[in-house]
């Protein structure tokens, strides 16, 4: 990343950055402001170390001397590393004494880097580099980059705060910084290019540099964007080379591992001699890191395992049946299923499914699994037990697969009659909660809520996880039928219910049924900020329920696209659809859904389409019916035709859409989109009455869904449809009354927080706001202010006045009676509402937003 050039105002040679260096101010800012006498950068290779001192040292003041010592990682004795100290210093003396000395003496401000410390343990030097810390005169800033850390006195030199650290996640690149080296592409592209670069390579600096060279359209959705073979060359020599063929060996296995600890390192490699092993490669900074914040578990850094998973293992079998035999005796079932699989050892995969219960499925790949074990061994399966069909049924559900699920549920059968009675009844109470869902996924409401009642009447006690996913079922489809006093009712007894059995991952799934309700009555918000916390809660989970998690995000990007709040929106459904994807969700549909809506926006309709198309091949691809993403997907589809003037397609499209949901053998809309049929019936009446001219009776249509919407407390709807009837009123030439009932509109607009559907009737009608500014800007101003203050809680407002007097993290923890860990999260969600960076900043912006006095 640097080279070497002479410095006409600076003596010896000093280093030079690369022409496409990023000087990043939030790394070099503090720490040339720092005080502190050592500035420390320990990182593994590529983290950008070198070039980071090298920004430093170019801003250094005139008046300070700059010395660079490059060490590149040799191992040097004590008398060595003296003798080129006492070079780059200019000291008369070698001598260990007399450089002790000369450090203590030094009376001029004198800056020391110190690159690439050597990269292997070395008691001496490390002893020697301590003493001379200890004794360095104050006038000495010591600026040290290596891959590993010395053994030095740090706890006492942080107690003194001569200290300042910098480590891998703080200098990887964040979004921002990559989208700005993209200039060749639109910020809208360089944002979306910089999202996927950051995915694929952590932020890590070499990482982002081999994405970078490739000078390929990043902007599209191309999976093929990556140079392996640079990235294991770099690997072969930054890495392995420094190594001895036993720890690059561990190295590579490990890397084929979601997680492991010291004790399975001595499971797989040798008592005591795995955990050393294990020790020796964190000594040395080989991209060893936590695994979910794990006080136990490690991880390799992922985008390199990922690079090396893509390779041929011709050993990896045996590697993984040990490991399987491992995580068993643990009682890991999950982790040991995971790995008896990889191990092809089916039938013990199957065994291991005994000890797994409806949880496990929202755990990161089990659906993902359980569905190939199905395709490779589904018969097997089906003579297992009920609660192993049961299973697969579920995960069946999950992604969308219902003739599979079908034909598990009937499997069911199999296992009748039970021994006793009440066993029979109890498998019947099982059958009909899975054939329950079947049918609700199915979109036949009145069938499924039979099965789902006569369900929870059989169901006993114990059997609280299939009570639990029935009393969902029918909050949800109380939720279709508008009716949401009844949908709250049975969701509160639901929670209840989930918080008594300590089920968080059941409370999560709740949560998610609350948040639409929430969504309809016309509070975002406060659906948001109960997603938030439980997102928190999830992620301190020790297995980290990707699924659910990636559900809770799209919802989440879904409630910020609502609030007009899309940068914030596009990170939720670009974080959601990953989620999704890795496990085979069928709601990964909504993050295509949301993004084409964001690019539709812009006035990106190539992009919104392209978005559409890879939703609706990947439902395809999958082999998902047509009734669980059609009717969505012809929604937003019809709106965007609607915004371009494609009128014509809007009116056949719903005309043959809506069929589906009227009539006699009329089906339910899929859960996830509670308005989609209101939305369908509203856009084919603005779509026809601007084809026919013939606005009369769609008024009056519009008035009733608005009235009905209101009478059932569907605000947010209610919303929509008001800003429809002052469209329609107004292409009829009402203005008078359109602009009475834009006005209303723009209120409701700002009170419940829809800022989504007034930017798609600008959209469609720009000249209907032009017409109106007098009622547009204060509603917008209304909205900016609504928007953030309703999204910050009042535990987080609490914690932001504490913190504008000037009260430290602990301070705050004390006043308030909390946990210092739970001021840092509510300090870094009001950072994320109030899109700002430090605690200064957030003051400064609640107060111009007048959220306290």
């Amino acid at each position: 990343m640097t080279a070497m050039t002479s410095c006409l105002d600076r003596p010896g040679f000093l280093p030079r950055l690369s022409s496409h260096h990023l000087s990043r101010d939030r790394l070099t800012e503090p720490l040339l402001a720092s005080a502190a006498r050592v500035k420390l950068l320990c990182a593994p290779a590529g983290s950008g170390k070198t070039a980071l001192l090298t920004d430093c040292l170019l801003q250094a003041p005139p008046q300070c001397r700059v010395c660079w010592l490059p060490l590149s990682g040799v191992a040097l004795s004590a008398a060595d590393f003296c003798q080129r100290l006492a070079q780059t210093l200019g000291m008369a003396s070698a001598q260990e004494s007399d450089v002790l000395s000369a450090l203590a003496r030094l009376q001029a401000p004198t800056w020391l880097f110190v690159d690439d410390y050597c990269r292997v343990p070395n008691p001496e030097l490390d002893h020697l580099l301590d003493r001379m810390l200890a004794v360095s005169s104050p006038m000495l800033t010591w600026w040290l980059g290596g891959r590993r850390r010395p053994q030095c006195n740090w706890p006492r030199l942080l107690l003194d705060d001569e200290l300042y650290e910098c480590e891998r996640a703080t200098l990887a690149f964040h979004q921002t910084e990559i989208a700005s080296l993209l200039r060749h592409l639109s910020p809208v592209d360089a944002s979306t290019a910089a999202s996927k670069i950051i995915q694929r390579s952590g932020g890590w600096c070499a990482g982002v540099r081999v994405a970078l060279l490739q000078k390929c359209d990043w902007s599209r959705n191309d999976p093929q964007h990556s140079r392996p073979d640079t990235l294991l060359d770099y690997l072969e020599h930054e890495l392995f080379t420094s190594l001895t063929p036993e720890l690059a060996e561990v190295w590579r296995v490990l890397a084929h591992f979601p997680r492991f600890n010291a004790r399975l390192c001595d499971h797989l490699f040798g008592a005591g001699e795995g955990a050393q092993c294990l020790k020796t490669l964190q000594d040395l900074g080989c991209f060893i890191e936590p695994w979910q914040e794990s006080p136990d578990w490690l991880q390799i850094f992922p985008p390199l395992t990922q690079l090396l998973r893509d390779e041929q293992w011709p050993t990896g079998r045996s590697w993984h049946r040990r490991a399987c035999q491992w995580f068993a005796a643990e009682l890991d079932w999950k982790a040991a299923f995971e790995q008896a699989f990889l191990a092809e050892e089916f039938e013990v995969a199957v065994t291991l499914l005994q000890h797994f219960s409806f949880q496990h499925l929202f755990e990161e790949q089990t659906v993902v699994l359980l569905l190939r074990l199905y395709e490779l061994h589904g018969e097997a399966l089906m003579l297992g037990s009920p609660q192993l069909v049961g299973l697969i049924a579920a995960a069946s559900l999950f992604a969308g697969r219902f003739e599979q699920a079908a034909e598990c549920i009937e499997q069911l059968s199999r296992f009748a009659p039970q021994p006793s009675a009440i066993l029979q009844q109890q498998l019947i109470a099982r059958w009909q909660t899975l054939q329950g869902w079947l049918l609700h996924l199915q979109g036949r409401g009145e069938a499924s809520s039979e099965h789902f009642r006569q369900a929870l009447a059989a169901l006993g006690s114990d059997a609280w996880p299939a009570r639990l996913l029935c009393l969902s079922g029918q909050t949800q489809q109380a939720l279709l039928r508008g009716e949401l006093e009844l949908a709250q009712a049975i969701n509160r007894d639901a929670l209840c219910l989930a918080r008594a059995q300590g089920a968080l991952l059941f409370e999560g799934l709740l949560e998610l049924d609350h948040a639409q309700l929430l969504e309809q009555r016309g509070s975002p918000a406060r659906a948001e900020s109960l997603l938030a916390n439980m997102h928190e809660l999830l992620c301190q989970q020790a297995e980290r329920p990707t699924p659910l998690l990636g559900r809770i995000a799209l919802r989440r990007g879904r409630l910020a696209l609502s609030m007009g709040q899309e940068e914030q929106a596009s990170l939720f459904f670009q974080r959601g659809l990953d989620d999704c994807l890795r496990s085979h969700d069928k709601r990964v549909l909504y993050g295509y859904l949301g993004q084409a809506q964001l690019a539709a926006n812009r006035g990106d309709y190539t992009q919104a389409f392209v978005r559409l198309c890879d939703a609706e091949r990947l439902m395809q691809q999958r082999q998902i019916p047509d009734t669980v993403y059609r009717g969505a997907l012809l929604q937003v589809s019809s709106q965007l035709w609607l915004q371009q003037g494609r009128c014509e397609l809007v009116c056949e499209a719903l005309s043959r859409v809506l069929k589906h949901y009227r009539g006699p053998q009329a089906r339910q809309a899929p859960p996830a989109t509670l308005e989609l049929i209101p939305r369908i019936e509203y856009l084919l009446i603005i779509a026809r009455v601007r084809t026919t001219a013939d606005a009369v009776e769609a008024a009056s249509q519009l008035e009733s869904l608005m009235e009905l919407a209101q009478a059932r407390g569907m605000w947010a709807l209610a919303t929509e449809l008001q800003l429809a009837l002052a469209e329609v009123l107004w292409l009829d030439g009402h203005t008078t009354r359109a602009g009475e009932v834009l006005q209303e509109g723009l209120r409701n607009v700002a009170r419940y927080q829809t800022l989504q559907a007034l930017s798609e009737l600008r959209q469609r009608q720009p000249l209907l706001l032009l017409e109106a500014p007098d009622a547009l800007a204060p509603s917008q101003q209304l909205c900016s202010r609504a928007d953030t203050a309703e999204t910050l809680s009042q535990r987080e407002l609490q914690v932001l006045k504490l913190i504008a007097l000037g009260h430290s993290n602990q301070e705050v923890a004390d006043t308030l009676f909390i946990s210092l860990h739970t001021v840092k999260t509510h300090t870094r969600r009001i950072h994320g509402k109030l899109r700002v960076e430090r605690r200064t900043q957030a003051v400064a912006k609640a107060k111009a937003l007048g959220l306290w006095g």
